[in-house]
């Protein structure tokens, strides 16, 4: 059976929500799920199967405190992602403006210059729009387990 990673980024507990309320939508399509909240590097190159990325921004666009070593560890180890195949969940508040989603878009631009394949399109959860992030985040995921045909027969 593949797994899927979540992999989470959050600092008052939005996002590992929104993950754990995902877990049942890709065990039903055939997935083991770990959700890892401190995530490191070697998350990412170790799985060669999926990998679901849950990540809020805090601050003017940052990463939460959780996500940020993870990230350094990208930067500095800037490994060769071009078997990494990820889907991006962003989550913000568009009252920030310019920063909305800042800590999720950086992730995907950083992802792929590493050349990682993000599946779809990423998703941006805007918290001045969705009070529960998951009510988004459910019908995204059904969406891309369907278009990018993940169901394990």
């Amino acid at each position: 059976m593949p797994t899927l990673t979540i992999l989470v980024g959050t600092m008052y507990g939005g996002a590992l929500d929104v993950a754990e309320q995902l877990r049942p939508l890709f065990e039903q399509a055939g997935y083991n799920v770990d959700i890892s909240e401190q995530p490191t590097i070697d998350d990412l190159t170790h799985n060669q199967n999926l990998t679901l990325f849950c990540v809020s921004t805090t601050g003017s666009g940052d990463y939460p405190g959780n996500f940020v070593s993870f990230v350094r560890g990208l930067q500095e180890k800037s490994p060769s992602l071009t078997s990494l195949r990820y889907g991006l969940i962003a989550l913000g508040d568009s009252s920030y403006g310019d920063t909305f989603c800042g800590a999720g878009r950086a992730l995907d631009a950083l992802l792929g210059e590493y050349g990682a394949t993000r599946l779809g399109d990423r998703l941006e959860v805007d918290a001045m729009e969705t009070f529960m992030a998951d009510d988004a985040a459910i019908p995204w995921a059904e969406e891309w387990i369907e278009s990018q045909q993940l169901k394990v027969a």
